[in-house]
């Protein structure tokens, strides 16, 4: 037994190795301008589990950098701000990019509350927070806020008297000149916020300042070309289930089986193999389900993902939740544990005991108790359920609230969850930010989407 741990924390400590590796020769491709080849050994690094986690930041770090060189700012935004989530030392520089990154985008709101988290962390230096201000005058322009724009133009010309761009635009600040041809910050190395290469994680020296470089002209494979080669042996299966039809008795859906139709299609256009079914009884639930195992578990380990998708009635019940199906009779509390499909037991754990590195589930339905016989026992909503290995589980709203069936062809959840699918290049966190935003949007912020997750590893629904 002694040696069979021994050679099991071999495998463990080379894979975590072999991971490191890609950090590694992703800096050294970094450092070499090559941001092509980095953002593809950045992005092989978190493909497979094993790694060394304290690592992430920088890879995160690097290569949202190797996207802003590229000016692909949308995946600079996403990268730089899980840097910073795990806390990057750079924080002060991040949020420059991320200003930078939004303003190319035309995000001038977001570009000005980026600038203002890193004017208090480096205006320390007096070129620093005036250039700071300058830019932030910029985005404050672009909102036709001129008063604000006039403060921060006023501010950094007392830091940086002898700047002429600075007493120029403070003479055109909401005048013709600015109104009509306002300007936009630029790109070059003289305005770009300074870098760092951080040490490797088994030495702990303070980080050393690096040279902006100049951004590398050739292109040697664009981006988009790049992930789809590195997800080129990926497996996508997705079992994707409607439920509209229910009896009187616990009241018909107008949206799921639209919801679940349309959402099969657009899986399908991601490159999913899905399973549609609509209208389900908990047999043909339960038959579905098997054929899905069968698929996650016959694709190749570490390189399949599974999504499970449901619209229909739910209910929590004793902390496990339930999917509905079309035939449920439910009189009394124990016909809920007989009669429908248990969301954690059968769905999840299905999932996680497969060969899928990331399982993806998706609950629309958090709708109204469809039992009102058992309301005693049975909660509004739907209940945050336990994490498996590699899951990513997002709710069409907060644990424990619930959401109106909609007025049109698709409920509102899966009316935003459709539009942010076809975007191209956001990873799985950004689409269901976007979903979260957009429904508390048109919700008048009544419903707040929900999203949990342990996955390692990104996973994008389009690549280009």
């Amino acid at each position: 037994m002694k040696r069979l741990g021994f050679v099991f924390f071999i495998l463990i400590s080379t894979s975590g190795f072999a991971q490191y590796q890609y950090y590694e020769n992703g800096l050294k491709e970094y450092k070499a301008e090559n941001y092509d080849k980095a953002i593809i050994l950045f992005t092989q690094y978190f493909l497979k589990p094993g790694r060394e986690a304290k690592t992430d930041v920088e890879v995160y770090y690097y290569r949202g950098l190797s996207f802003f060189k590229k000016e692909d700012y949308k995946r600079t935004i996403g990268d730089l701000n899980e840097s910073i989530a795990l806390g990057h030392p750079n924080k002060g520089n991040i949020h420059w990019f991320l200003a930078q990154s939004n303003m190319k985008l035309g995000l001038y709101g977001q570009a000005v509350n980026e600038y203002s988290q890193a004017i208090p962390v480096l205006s320390g230096d007096k070129a620093t927070h005036s250039k700071l201000l300058y830019e932030r005058a910029l985005a404050y322009e672009k909102l036709a806020d001129y008063d604000l724009a006039r403060k921060d133009l006023q501010a950094a010309a007392k830091l940086t008297p002898s700047d002429r761009a600075i007493q120029q635009e403070l003479k055109n600040v909401g005048t013709a000149a600015t109104t009509t041809q306002p300007k936009t910050v630029s790109n070059s190395p003289s305005d770009r916020p300074a870098e760092y290469i951080q040490p490797q994680p088994d030495k702990t020296p303070p980080p050393q300042k690096e040279v902006s470089q100049p951004v590398n002209t050739p292109v040697v494979v664009s981006t988009a070309t790049s992930l789809a080669q590195i997800y080129a042996g990926e497996k996508r299966y997705a079992l994707v289930i409607g439920n509209s039809n229910y009896t009187k008795e616990v009241g018909p859906l107008k949206n799921p089986v639209n919801d679940a139709t349309d959402v099969a299609k657009e899986l399908e256009n991601s490159n999913f193999e899905v399973q549609l079914i609509t209208n389900a009884t908990y047999i043909q639930m339960r038959e579905a389900m098997r054929k899905f195992h069968q698929k996650l578990s016959g694709g190749p380990r570490d390189q399949t993902v599974g999504l499970f998708y449901y619209a229909g009635h739910g209910v929590q019940y004793e902390d496990e939740n339930y999917l509905v199906p079309v035939d449920a009779i439910v009189k009394y509390e124990d016909d809920i544990v007989r009669m429908c499909f248990p969301a954690q037991r059968m769905v999840l754990s299905s999932m996680e005991n497969s060969n899928s590195r990331m399982n993806i589930v998706v609950l629309d339905a958090c709708r109204n108790n469809p039992f009102p016989a058992t309301s005693r026992s049975v909660s509004s909503g739907l209940a945050e359920m336990k994490k498996a290995r590699g899951s990513f589980i997002a709710y069409a709203t907060a644990p424990g609230s619930v959401a109106s069936d909609g007025s049109g062809r698709n409920g509102l959840y899966t009316q935003e969850l459709l539009k942010a699918l076809r975007k191209p290049g956001l990873t799985i966190e950004q689409v269901f930010k976007e979903v979260r935003l957009n429904v508390m949007r048109l919700s008048g912020d009544r419903q707040n989407t929900w999203d949990s997750s342990n996955i390692v590893g990104d996973f994008y629904f389009k690549f280009n």
